[in-house]
């Protein structure tokens, strides 16, 4: 039995004004043949389908498209809602994608078995047990109680997510004694557990208020398939607890990241083999930093494929190291870039600002300062080039000033009330 295992596509995202649907589209074509090209029996979207509740019409045909192409091949698919997924979106299609052999587990039930699923081999034969589990949210799980300190709410959530995991993976050993064969146990999670590390990209999950989940609350699963994180990673040295990660870059600072897909092969009961599938670049971008010399050389650099052909355009994020305020940045790098064939979608500058003024703040305590003093600190941590920002910058100073005076004309009635 050979299972792949994705997340997070994002189907609709809208990046710095540009759209992926290109970049999509090639890699559902790239995932296609490897659901081929591999034998795949099962594929697992472990969440986040799509990028917000209401995505454009066209995320919705590239999944379309997904759908019936690979029920052509004869491959089982199950897709599991995420934080970002609609429950209402995901389930209005859910009866007829079940035509094409596709599952689709929007939220948590009552009724526990829906969440059980046989997954078949390509010959139609009983592979593998899954206990299908999307994200989780707490009135899914918990009922709030009158009295409960936040301490208590936390421990109560945390376990019942626990006892939730626990009571699917008895049903599936239920369901495996039941089809009285070999096979093994599958458990899928949209979440974030303890431990792993994130991106600039992935909006942080609360379960109620459980920032993240133990890997003690998962059953013991031959493999638990994990979505939510973008950057491929084992949880707590658990070599079959995995985040396969995004398949695209969906923010700058995960260009460092190689992108993958998972395939967990099953031997009977037993995970023989995990393999990472490399997910190729499809849209070329970098990330530069640096001074305005050092900039420039990097770009002079780029390659002939990224910046000197008619292929897509290289997309370029630009923090630039600076002590002065130079108020023409973005003509200069627009004089940089000109000949070549980029965009720039993000340009900033370094906030190595923030390592002096940490460094004076232990000095210092919020008592020696005044409130403006501490307002206009945080501000200069922040970029404002070019003369609309600087007026930005005054309009956010004037408005400061005004709720500061708000604020203590408030505190002076009051004094005056006692």
């Amino acid at each position: 039995m050979r299972i792949l295992h994705t997340s997070d596509w994002h189907l609709g995202q809208h990046f710095i004004s540009k759209s992926r649907e290109a970049e999509h589209s090639t890699f559902i074509d790239w995932l296609l043949q490897q659901v081929r090209e591999q034998e795949i029996d099962a594929v697992i979207i472990a969440g986040d389908l799509f990028d917000t509740g209401a995505p454009p019409s066209y995320a919705r045909k590239l999944f379309n498209r997904f759908i019936v192409e690979i029920s052509r091949i004869g491959c089982q698919l199950i897709t599991l809602a995420g934080n970002h997924d609609s429950v209402a979106t995901l389930s209005e299609s859910k009866q007829l994608v079940e035509e094409f052999g596709v599952r689709v587990i929007a939220n948590v039930t009552d009724d526990l078995e829906q969440q059980i699923v046989t997954l078949n081999d390509r010959h139609g034969k009983p592979g593998a047990v899954l206990c299908a589990v999307p994200f989780i949210r707490p009135r899914d799980v918990v009922s709030s109680q009158a009295d409960q300190s936040g301490e208590d709410k936390q421990r109560a959530l945390g376990e019942a997510i626990k006892k939730h995991y626990a009571d699917l993976y008895a049903l599936a050993e239920a369901k495996r004694s039941d089809l009285a064969l070999e096979l093994p146990i599958i458990a899928t999670g949209h979440l974030t557990a303890m431990g792993v590390k994130s991106s600039d990209s992935v909006r942080d999950i609360y379960i109620g208020s459980l920032e993240a989940v133990p890997s003690t609350s998962f059953p013991p699963a031959d493999y638990i398939a994990l979505g939510h994180i973008h950057r491929p990673q084992i949880v707590a040295q658990s070599e079959h607890i995995r985040y396969c990660g995004s398949p695209i870059p969906l923010s700058f600072d995960e260009l460092g990241t190689q992108k993958q897909v998972l395939i967990a092969e099953f031997s009977g009961s037993n995970l023989s083999t995990i393999t990472p599938l490399n997910v190729p670049l499809f849209q070329p971008m970098r990330a530069i930093k640096g001074d305005l010399s050092s900039i420039e050389a990097q770009l002079q650099s780029l390659s002939s494929d990224e910046a000197h052909s008619d292929n897509k355009p290289t997309w370029l994020y630009i923090e630039v190291e600076t002590q002065d305020y130079l108020n023409d940045l973005q003509q200069r790098i627009q004089a940089m870039t000109t000949d070549l064939n980029v965009e720039v979608l993000q340009l900033c500058r370094s906030r190595g600002k923030s390592g002096r003024t940490l460094e004076q703040a232990e000095k210092e305590t919020l008592t020696e300062l005044t409130p403006k003093e501490v307002f206009l600190r945080r501000l200069d941590l922040e970029s404002f080039d070019g003369e609309a920002e600087q007026q930005r910058r005054e309009r956010i100073c004037q408005r400061f000033t005004e709720i500061a005076a708000e604020v203590d004309a408030q505190q002076r009635g009051l004094e005056v009330e006692r």
